[in-house]
């Protein structure tokens, strides 16, 4: 019977007592036992650093390619042959199947159209969703859930950064919390490592002394209290699910755990960095190919893990600027303009990379050095934002903008 214990996905957090629960998450485990399908989720990963996206969907087609990159290019051999011009990085074989299931779709030559190469200036544009303007005070993110209506039980979890602090992108007045490690979190004083002041989670919470956490309300505090006391520090990934070790994965890992346990999350972001090599960046092996295994395996885990909560699930990946088409003396490359950005779902169309290929060519690059941005980034995210969330109030979200639905790229079904 439901009466006495609330029955969350797969198990993850087995059963909890619902004493222990805040009352917005008994009422919507009553509702249902499968409470957490049919919720529409956004997540959002933010590539720092700025990623080559000429060595990660290489065109491989375009002899100029080669041309401008002597020591640092993806051989034609090497590369994942995607559709006979474009292809993937080696490492980045994990995300092969999800192509091949046409649940993940790639967008060439998207970005920005600010000619700012400043890593800062870019990723605050890219996080307000206002490039050019620094005035902008919230995230595009955060105003995507304050132009949607609230939903008659909501949740803490509604909005969530994976990391020790709340992301440029979810600042503004819809109440967003920042988790860094689930298993960090003390409650009552059962953490033994802890020290005296933050050894009760209450005090922790009260004196903000512990950076795991940062979000508002009581609910903040009695939602994480549920989640420690299902002990998450036994949850299981599912079969074939293999995180790969390090910040990002573990990210990916404890977000899906938050969403299997149906705790109302709607947005997330998660970020991962290592992308500006200006020094050495590498070709089938190096640094490049190591942070690229490390995001693609990642996702792909983090796909396998969703089950059919994937279905419902739309991710969407972004960098502030790409990389010059040219490799520079050291052997890596510099600030550019454009770059790529990958989208992978259930309803997404994928097997496809859309956008316009502006071309390699010299008389095609942006100021004689860059790929040219032909898809901006906010079509991208808009078109995720109106068909998959539902916010057709686009104008709010990303203010000054024609981002009209007949100019979507169309990558959702």
């Amino acid at each position: 019977m439901f009466s006495r214990r609330v029955f969350l996905r797969n198990g993850a957090l087995a059963v909890v007592g619902t004493a222990a629960i805040p009352s917005f998450l008994t009422r919507a485990a009553f509702s249902a036992v499968g409470a957490g399908a049919g919720n529409k989720r956004l997540v959002v990963i933010f590539q720092r650093g700025a990623a080559d996206g000429l060595n990660i969907v290489v065109p491989h087609g375009e002899q100029a390619y080669y041309a401008m990159r002597p020591s640092i290019n993806i051989p034609r051999n090497a590369v994942l042959d995607l559709d006979g011009f474009f292809g993937l990085h080696p490492a980045m074989s994990a995300l092969q199947p999800l192509w091949q299931q046409r649940h993940l779709a790639i967008v060439h030559a998207a970005g920005s159209p600010d000619p700012s190469r400043s890593h800062f200036d870019a990723q605050d544009f890219m996080e307000s969703g206002t490039p050019g303007d620094k005035a902008t005070e919230d995230g595009w993110l955060n105003r995507t859930l304050h132009s949607l209506p609230a939903p008659a039980d909501k949740s803490a979890f509604r909005a969530i950064g994976l990391g020790p602090s709340l992301p440029r992108i979810l600042a503004g007045p819809e109440p967003a919390v920042a988790v860094n490690s689930i298993n960090d979190f003390s409650v009552g004083g059962r953490n033994p490592n802890a020290t005296p002041v933050s050894n009760t989670f209450e005090a922790m919470y009260a004196n903000s002394v512990d950076s795991v956490l940062h979000g508002t309300g009581q609910e903040t505090f009695e939602a994480v209290k549920m989640l420690k006391a299902a002990d998450p520090a036994k949850y299981k990934p599912a079969p074939g699910a293999d995180y790969p070790r390090g910040r990002f994965g573990e990210s990916l890992k404890q977000l899906c755990q938050l969403i299997k346990a149906n705790l109302g999350v709607q947005v997330a972001f998660a970020d991962i960095g290592g992308w500006d090599h200006h020094v050495n960046e590498g070709s089938t092996q190096g640094q490049i190919a190591n942070v690229l295994r490390e995001f693609s395996q990642s996702l792909g885990a983090f796909w396998t893990d969703l089950g059919d909560l994937a279905e419902d699930t739309v991710v969407v990946t972004m960098s502030e600027f790409g990389r010059t088409a040219r490799e520079n003396g050291n052997r890596g490359t510099d600030h550019g303009h454009a770059n790529v950005m990958f989208v992978m779902g259930g309803p997404v169309k994928g097997g496809k990379v859309y956008g316009s290929w502006p071309g390699l060519d010299q008389s095609q690059l942006y100021e004689g050095r860059d790929l040219a941005v032909t898809t901006d980034f906010r079509r991208v995210l808009g078109e995720a934002v109106d068909r998959h969330l539902g916010n057709k109030a686009l104008n709010q979200v990303f203010p000054g903008f024609d981002n009209q639905a007949g100019k979507f790229v169309r990558f959702l079904g």
